[in-house]
């Protein structure tokens, strides 16, 4: 297996939530109403997953180790891109949190803003990873010999291995803040 693989295979989980949304989409629609709990899961899962986890291997490893390469201007281009739109990818969620902050406590206008930043994941996620998948990852394997792509591939599994118990440490410490 090469390094591509389990970021490819955390695509597929993104657009399984990506299609879990747009049907949540329908429901507020309709019912003009927003479930703050599904938004609670969806922030979760794009910080937490699609981010820290799926991001980070990206940004931490893939394109640390790029960035040593002699790449293509098209290849660094594009890692650019990359970078910037996981930036705003953090933004956007970021904003859908506070917009379902400002819905519980009854401000009106939230409702709209959190279809807008939902509505913008549901696009925005389908091109990032047409790009990533479509346009980037087999030609950035190119740079790197095997033994290379072994250990990159070594070091997502101590990644992800170590992800968990970052995740929990934090929440123990912001829980031990509120108390």
């Amino acid at each position: 297996m090469i390094p591509i693989g389990p970021l490819m295979r955390e695509h597929r989980l993104i657009e399984r939530m990506i299609d879990l949304v747009k049907r949540e989409l329908g429901k507020m629609r309709e019912k003009k109403e927003v479930d703050p709990s599904f938004i609670d899961v969806v922030v979760d899962f794009f910080r937490t997953y699609a981010d820290r986890c799926h991001h980070g291997k990206e940004e931490d490893i893939l394109f640390r180790d790029l960035a040593k390469k002699q790449l293509s201007k098209e290849h660094r281009k594009i890692m650019d891109e990359l970078i910037e739109e996981h930036i705003h990818a953090r933004k956007t969620v970021g904003r859908l949190e506070d917009s379902k902050e400002r819905y519980v406590q009854g401000k009106v206008d939230a409702f709209n803003d959190i279809k807008t930043s939902l509505k913008e994941l549901t696009e925005f996620y389908p091109m990032h990873i047409e790009k990533e998948d479509g346009h980037f990852f087999y030609p950035s394997m190119e740079y790197f010999d095997k033994q290379e792509l072994d250990d990159m591939l070594q070091e997502f599994w101590e990644f992800d291995r170590k992800m968990i118990h970052e995740k929990y440490e934090e929440i123990v410490e912001r829980v031990t803040k509120l108390l």
